[in-house]
């Protein structure tokens, strides 16, 4: 049975409780029940996160027991990429290119990248042997300890995006960030991901540099859910 029948101790408000029970997968509704207790959501933006199709979102870059652990604890943060999601949903941006953002932006742009996040700075400038460059948007994540940038692109990521992030993610390794923090995390957000590309400019290990694709409108449960059957099947077939 759900959480929601065997926890006596109700911690989240009755309309809330009404939108949970009208999710009808069990770990969906586990997982968003906890979701709102730790972050505490206002009903508006428990909304959202159901909308937004955060739960399959987080499940297509899982496996078996990544899922089920989702639906115990939440979205638990131990590495990089458990930060990561694909895709993002920038559906309050229009996500033109720009050196600024409203208050508003930015608090809905941190709570879409997660937890842990604080915002550090938008076109951030690094500067070496005279040249200038800026990264669009600076954040901090508290949880693992150390920075992470995005740049935003409009358009389809090339080899050349992947290669700027991964000296963005370098200078700031060797002159930003402090001896304790753990190294920086580069993300790139692109229109369109070429699977294969991003793959083979990546090093094999790579545990820094992700690229994701972004949404500016709402994705179809539906599709998101047929995904996740097809990589089930993918899965059983490679075994």
């Amino acid at each position: 049975m759900s959480r929601i029948f065997n926890d006596i101790d109700f911690q989240l408000s009755w309309s809330h409780y009404l939108f949970l029970i009208r999710i009808d997968n069990p770990d969906e509704r586990n997982f968003f029940e906890i979701e709102a207790i730790n972050n505490n959501w206002s009903l508006r933006e428990l909304q959202r996160q159901s909308d937004t199709a955060l739960f399959e979102r987080l499940v297509l870059s899982r496996d078996k027991k990544g899922i089920k652990k989702l639906s115990e604890k939440g979205q638990v943060i131990e590495k990089p990429e458990d930060t990561v999601k694909d895709p993002y949903i920038l559906e309050f941006l229009g996500l033109q290119k720009k050196s600024k953002y409203s208050e508003t932006e930015l608090e809905h742009f941190l709570l879409e990248l997660g937890k842990g996040f604080t915002f550090v700075g938008r076109q951030v400038r690094f500067t070496f042997d005279d040249k200038h460059f800026r990264v669009d948007l600076v954040f901090y994540n508290r949880i693992l300890q150390c920075f992470v940038l995005a740049d935003l692109k409009i358009g389809e990521i090339t080899h050349q995006d992947l290669g700027q992030m991964q000296m963005y993610v370098n200078y700031c390794d060797r002159n930003v960030k402090l001896e304790h923090e753990n190294k920086t995390i580069g993300i790139i957000l692109c229109k369109k991901k070429n699977e294969t590309l991003v793959e083979i400019t990546l090093p094999e290990n790579n545990e820094q540099i992700f690229a994701s694709k972004y949404q500016t409108v709402l994705p179809s449960k539906k599709d998101l859910k047929q995904l996740i059957e097809n990589k089930e099947d993918e899965e059983t077939t490679n075994r």
